[in-house]
Parts: C-alpha cells; sequence; structure tokens
C-alpha cells in the first residue's frame, strides 16, 4: 500500500490595519494593541497551537515577544504555556544567541530563510506558524511558501506604514475558508491560496 505524503502546512498570521498595514509609520502596532481581543480570542489561538511545532520569528519580532512571553502570567495569558514551549527559529546574520527566558532556546538561522523553511516543509512534522516577522515574511511570500494566511484585520485606519508583503508580490486568488468576527470589532480571516489546493 503506497502512503502519501502531506507535506506540513506554513502559516503566515499577521495583525493588519483595515487599510493592510501590519506597522504604522513609526514602525509600531499600537493600532492592534488596542483595542483589545474579547474573550474567544486566546481560546482560537489555543486550538491553532495544538496544530503547530514550529514557530518561525525574524530577529526584531524576536526581541519583542522576548521581552514579553516568556515571563507571562499564564492566568493573563493562556495561550502563554503553548507559546513558550513550542520549538522556535529565528532567522538572524547578527544574533548568535537566542535565549527565551527560563524555557528552552530557540535555534537561530543565518541562511537563507527560504531554502531553510523549503526543507523545513519537507520534515515530518505538524504545521509551521510565522508571527510578524515582515522582512521574513515578504521572502518566503515571494516565493509562494505559505500555504494559509491567517490576517487578523484591528478596527483601525493607519494611513501609511509597513505592509507584509513584497510590494512586487505578483496577483494571488485566494479562498476564504474561515472567518470570525469579534465583538471588539476585530475580525479573523483564514485565507488559502487557489493554487494550493
Amino acid at each position: 500500500m503506497i502512503k502519501l505524503k502531506i507535506m506540513r502546512k506554513l502559516i503566515a498570521q499577521q495583525w493588519l490595519s483595515i487599510d493592510g498595514f501590519a506597522a504604522d509609520s513609526k514602525d509600531t502596532t499600537a493600532f492592534f494593541e488596542y483595542p483589545k481581543y474579547n474573550e474567544g480570542w486566546e481560546e482560537d489561538q489555543l486550538q491553532l497551537m495544538k496544530n503547530i511545532d514550529t514557530i518561525l520569528l525574524g530577529a526584531t519580532t524576536y526581541k519583542m515577544f522576548l521581552d514579553y512571553w516568556p515571563d507571562v502570567d499564564p492566568n493573563k495569558e493562556a495561550v502563554g504555556p503553548a507559546l513558550n514551549s513550542t520549538p522556535k527559529i529565528v532567522f538572524s546574520k547578527t544574533l548568535k544567541e537566542v535565549p527565551w527566558g527560563d524555557w528552552d532556546p530557540a535555534t537561530v538561522v543565518a541562511e537563507d530563510a527560504v531554502n531553510y523553511v523549503k526543507e523545513l516543509k519537507d520534515q515530518p512534522g505538524k504545521d509551521i506558524i510565522l508571527w510578524g516577522s515582515l522582512t521574513v515574511c515578504r521572502a518566503l511570500a515571494a516565493h509562494n511558501l505559505f500555504d494559509e494566511y491567517h490576517i487578523t484585520l484591528a478596527p483601525a485606519f493607519v494611513g501609511k506604514g509597513m505592509r507584509f508583503l513584497p510590494d512586487d508580490k505578483e496577483w494571488l486568488d485566494m479562498e476564504l475558508v474561515k472567518s470570525k468576527t469579534y465583538t471588539t470589532g476585530v475580525l479573523s480571516l483564514v485565507y488559502r491560496p487557489r493554487s494550493k489546493q
């Protein structure tokens, strides 16, 4: 009997303003820090994390996460233990060590993210998720490596800022496979490239 190889999914989870920016003109993400996500958000994230065994981060997002997540109170952030215990890969040509508080350290990768992730997707395992990390995200998106885009839309316009896709990204037809509206006005959207089906 021939066993079909099931390739693990690569997911980009990005928080965007209504006008499509992942960071504002000051390179901050204050627009999605308020309003806070309402009840149900953490439960949804915990459900997602059950199918994730690798987290990808760029150097800047790693530093942001390091300041908050390793010591987070699980009573305030229920997703904390799952996030902290999941193996992480940090793409950086400057960082030599990537500790994670009292948890297992992340793995730093200085080589090209595109080739590394292509090989990673071929290895057995659960799904892989990338949070933020706009430089890495653009590189992977340019090579159509993402199997799903999980977009969390904040109820705010920022006017100008940084986008999470490269400016020269070719047109890509997407299928909406899941959506949810939270009472705060935050909208969660899951898209899958039709070419991946």
